[in-house]
């Protein structure tokens, strides 16, 4: 009798044959859950057409929660669980290092969903397994870490984000446990300015030069770790006067980091032929200068007037611009590269690509148009539609054999 194996390659094992599998895999399936869960309760609002009830926490603060703690975070594990070891000549780390990392953070996001169609308890056992599958990688990273003697500044970079991120999950716990709500906004502010926004910054400041001189004949990048470190020190800033609620002066903080964001991409650019998987890259870094003015367009609209005329959308050419563009070029490059494949964007991720910057566009547009809460809603179907196609060949690919059966 034929093997089946030979012909249904796909394994679920395999997900354990590296940590990127395994997290990926979870983030990728984390992109569909979360957001068809918030695209349904955007149409039970605007229609109510689809009787979801009331979730046991605000709405808009669960939905904050989850694509910042739990679908984005396995996609940065998985990278940095891969990447820490080599940056600093240490040996790879092993299943039993990232397997409970993906299995905390992968049941805490089904309970947190779960519980959020009206079961409270599943809601609070969500956070704590986050909190239990977090700790476990930061525990795993550290390894690494401490074995280079603290030498490497990305990832002490990425392991202080990841931090802040522990605290804002902390704190949401707290919340959840009868504290004041004045806790989820902090852990809403924190996910972004104190953990997303560094991480990104940090991997792309360290990867895309060198995936750019790989590709670009005479390419020379620039890594400079002082405009790290003023990044930093500008992202911080910002989280602190979000955390004061000083919102109408974070244009003195956000108008430099306009500047400063958007001369490092001005430095980086490829500017020799390059092939589209390395443009995606930093095309999506772009949104961040957009998002940091707009940030101080709002602010100082605010001084004048007190009025938040653009709502939500600096926040979402952030979240879907910035976070949402790069998660399809860098997860692409990284899947690309660990399953043999040649270094190609793809069909799939081209279009995945190419819809979210519309859909940024949209989201953007949305807070100035009438009936905002129709084109949320629209926005985030169109959400769905653009991540299908890239989500199902990446699950498929972290399921089955590199193409050039080497191991990993």
């Amino acid at each position: 009798m034929t093997n089946m194996t030979n012909l249904l390659p796909i394994s679920p094992r395999l997900l354990a044959a590296a940590p990127h599998r395994l997290l990926f895999f979870i983030g990728a399936t984390n992109v569909m859950a979360a957001m068809a869960w918030w695209a349904l309760w955007l149409l039970h609002a605007r229609f109510g057409v689809i009787d979801l009830g009331q979730p046991p926490i605000v709405a808009g603060w669960a939905h904050a929660f989850v694509m910042q703690y739990q679908v984005l975070p396995p996609f940065m594990f998985g990278f940095l669980l891969t990447v820490f070891p080599r940056w600093m000549g240490q040996p790879d780390l092993t299943p039993w290092h990232y397997l409970p990392v993906g299995l905390g953070l992968l049941s805490g996001q089904l309970l947190f969903l779960i519980g959020l169609f009206g079961f409270p308890h599943l809601v609070h056992l969500g956070v704590v397994n986050t909190i239990a599958g977090w700790l476990a990688g930061c525990i795993f990273l550290f390894g690494p870490l401490r074995g280079d003697g603290f030498k490497t500044w990305h990832a002490i970079s990425a392991f202080s984000a990841l931090s802040f991120g522990l605290l804002g999950l902390i704190l949401f716990a707290v919340y959840l446990h009868g504290g004041h709500p004045a806790y989820a906004i902090a852990m809403i502010k924190i996910g972004t300015f104190g953990l997303l926004l560094p991480i990104y910054v940090t991997v792309a400041h360290r990867m895309f030069p060198f995936f750019a001189g790989i590709v670009v004949r005479g390419y020379v990048g620039w890594k400079s770790l002082g405009w790290l470190l003023a990044f930093w020190i500008g992202v911080l800033a910002h989280l602190a006067l979000e955390l004061a609620h000083a919102n109408a002066w974070l244009w003195l903080v956000d108008l430099p980091m306009t500047g400063l964001t958007g001369y490092w991409l001005w430095r980086n650019w490829p500017r020799g032929a390059a092939p589209p998987l390395l443009r995606v890259l930093f095309t999506g870094f772009a949104w961040l200068p957009v998002a940091m003015l707009l940030y101080a367009v709002q602010s100082m609209i605010q001084l004048v007037n007190g009025e938040l005329l653009l709502g939500r959308a600096p926040a979402h050419a952030l979240f879907v611009g910035f976070f949402g563009s790069l998660l399809v070029a860098m997860v692409t490059r990284v899947t690309q590269g660990h399953s043999g494949r040649p270094l190609q964007l793809g069909t799939a991720a081209a279009i995945a690509f190419t819809l979210i910057q519309c859909v940024a566009i949209l989201r953007i547009v949305a807070e100035l148009l009438p009936d905002a809460m129709l084109w949320q809603a629209i926005a985030a179907c169109a959400w769905l539609v653009a991540f299908l196609p890239w989500v199902l060949r990446s699950l498929f690919i972290y399921t089955t054999p590199r193409v050039d059966a080497k191991p990993g």
